[in-house]
């Protein structure tokens, strides 16, 4: 059975830092790139940043460059998403995805909830 679980989320305040945490089991993680995605309320969900297989690659959308960073532990089949200097607009539900470059074939998380006010 194939699990991505999310962890890590909260409330924090301005220029504030989280780190969430995604734990994947059922798939071979050290295969898979890995993305985290956030969906703000009435908005589309959207990637924030993504790693390789190996950790080699790692791009991330321009909003968050310089503030956060993702890495991702293959014997521990986890990936992260250290996020610092937050604002207001970073809130949002955080998703971890899975995804298998050649296949397509993708996996989703529950997500977890990141809230930035002061």
């Amino acid at each position: 059975q194939v699990q991505l679980v999310e962890s890590g989320g909260g409330w924090v305040q301005p220029g504030g830092s989280l780190r969430l945490s995604c734990a994947a089991s059922g798939f071979t993680f050290s295969i898979y790139d890995m993305r985290w995605y956030c969906q703000a309320p009435g908005k589309e969900r959207e990637m924030v940043a993504a790693i390789s297989p190996t950790g080699g690659s790692k791009n991330f959308f321009d909003a968050v460059k310089g503030r956060f960073t993702i890495s991702r532990d293959n014997a521990k089949n986890t990936v992260y998403l250290q996020m610092n200097s937050l604002k207001p607009e970073d809130t949002a539900t955080y998703y971890c995805n899975a995804i298998y470059r050649w296949t397509r074939n993708e996996y989703w998380g529950q997500g977890t909830q990141v809230t930035v006010s002061s």
